[in-house]
């Protein structure tokens, strides 16, 4: 343990400096924070909400889902090949921006503000965990209702009322198992795992559909590829695009992984030597590829959820909500293949979202114990001590995911929040890396004209978006109240 606290992932000795690898062999090898980062997306996005949107909408919004994967991506390397060749982390690089500031930039201050929103996701997830554990065991929380029955009368009601509250609860404490020491190596370890396992599950139910009752129907999908958005659909279309591919957060997480992988250790300070270039240039390239596998990989998974909605949910008219949205997600294993795949579907499920709830609460650790050092609320003397605020806030982070669910107890508008909350800090970040990209990047790293017609596209895509989103919820807010004579009696 004191090993791994007192070693600083962010430090450039001269000592790390190493050559990057010549052969894609060699380069796939070194690849890793991609991989936590798909781990990081496929998470309450796809399997809540991009589903729910397939079972309302069917195939209409699948060029969105394609568009969001892949065009934020872009945003995502420059934020890395920044990193790179600063040594920098996220809110570390933000602090150095011009603009207003309140002891850190507000840019940071911001960041916080979306942290708070993404753990109403994180707090949704805590609950479909529960409700996924609960429908799989159900025996077990017969038991435990059983057990408290006599000795404890009301926690036994409040049991039976929400048999996954125990399951909730006792994810919560797995996670913080798993983060009490959670260090750069056993991240992505976990990870891989987790995402590999997840990835073999949603593609081979997605690819077995063709020989069940409810095939693909190829010109839905080929409509489905055509720019167009329904009007009823358009505010959970735009909320999509804000949490479903490289999400906001995952922006932040995206240059601590690097550095914890030790892309810039291996680049070592900036310097004005050609040997500094070589070694950037070739890390970066390296950083490349790990973010287009890891693409590569989330939109396959991504896409899988879609379609599972699109093509089991949407002809039944389901579509999975409140405490029953588990129950009617596995309807899509139930009803295709039968009723032994659901509980494979409900460890399935339960895995998707274990993994980001384990990741987004590593990654906001990291960040919020930079944001207490740059706000000046804490100084770290040493590694050790920024080591110790990150394993606190990190092991943090789910209980008070666990508590939130306790007191909302709906995953799908908990998600919502949190895609909101990121749909709004996605033009600020990305704008912020265009800063780093004309202002601020070494020359010689420059990227190639392609990449930064594509970054522009993600600023103005990101930010149309972003304005929509503002402009409906200000429209929802301010519109009048419907006339007496128009409101239904409540049933």
């Amino acid at each position: 343990m004191a090993d791994h606290l007192s070693f600083d992932p962010y430090a450039l000795p001269e000592s790390e400096i190493q050559d990057p690898p010549v052969s894609l062999w060699d380069a796939l090898k070194k690849i890793g924070p991609g991989i936590i980062l798909a781990g990081t997306i496929v998470g309450s996005g796809e399997l809540l909400l991009t589903t729910s949107l397939g079972a309302q909408h069917g195939y209409l919004f699948l060029w969105l889902i394609l568009f969001s994967c892949v065009i934020k991506v872009f945003v995502q390397t420059e934020l890395g090949r920044y990193a790179i060749s600063s040594g920098k982390p996220t809110l570390g690089a933000l602090n150095e921006l011009p603009g207003l500031r309140a002891g850190a930039h507000w840019l940071t201050w911001w960041w916080l503000i979306m942290m708070l929103c993404t753990i109403f996701q994180l707090g949704a997830m805590t609950g479909a965990i529960g409700q996924a554990l609960n429908l799989s065991m159900p025996a077990a929380s017969l038991s435990l209702i059983e057990l408290f029955k006599d000795r404890v009368p009301q926690l036994a009601a409040a049991i039976e009322a929400h048999p996954e509250y125990p399951w909730a609860l006792l994810t919560c404490l797995t996670t913080i198992a798993l983060l009490w020491r959670g260090d750069y190596r056993r991240i992505e370890v976990v990870t891989t795992a987790l995402v590999v396992g997840v990835t073999l599950l949603t593609v081979t139910a997605a690819a077995a559909l063709p020989l069940t009752k409810y095939p693909i129907h190829w010109p839905q999908v080929g409509e489905g590829l055509m720019f167009g958005v329904p009007a009823e659909g358009v505010a959970v279309a735009f909320g999509v695009f804000g949490i479903t591919g490289v999400g906001a957060t995952e922006l932040f997480y995206y240059p601590y992984w690097c550095l914890e992988k030790g892309y810039a250790r291996y680049v070592g300070q900036c310097d004005n030597s050609d040997a500094w270039k070589n070694r950037a240039k070739g890390w970066i390239r390296v950083m490349h590829l790990d973010a287009w596998v890891s693409m590569v990989v989330f939109t396959i998974s991504t896409l899988a959820f879609y379609v599972m909605g699109a093509a089991v949910l949407h002809p039944q008219g389901l579509v999975p909500e409140k405490k029953n949205m588990i129950e009617t997600l596995s309807r899509m294993f139930i009803d295709t293949f039968g009723g032994w795949t659901q509980l494979v579907f409900l460890i399935g499920a339960a895995a998707v979202l274990f993994k980001t709830l384990y990741l987004s609460s590593a990654g906001n650790g990291r960040l919020g114990a930079d944001f207490l050092s740059l706000g000046k609320f804490v100084a770290y003397r040493d590694s050790t001590q920024r080591a110790r605020m990150i394993h606190w806030l990190s092991i943090a982070i789910p209980v008070l995911a666990f508590l939130l669910f306790m007191a909302f107890k709906e995953p799908k508008w908990m998600v919502v929040v949190g895609g909101f909350g990121q749909a709004l800090t996605l033009p600020m970040i990305t704008a912020a890396t265009i800063f780093f990209r004309y202002r601020k990047l070494d020359r010689r790293l420059t990227p190639a004209l392609v990449l930064d017609i594509c970054l522009w596209i993600a600023l103005v895509s990101i930010t149309v978006v972003a304005a929509y989103a503002l402009y409906d919820k200000f429209s929802e807010l301010t519109a009048p109240p419907a006339p007496a004579a128009t409101i239904l009696p409540a049933k």
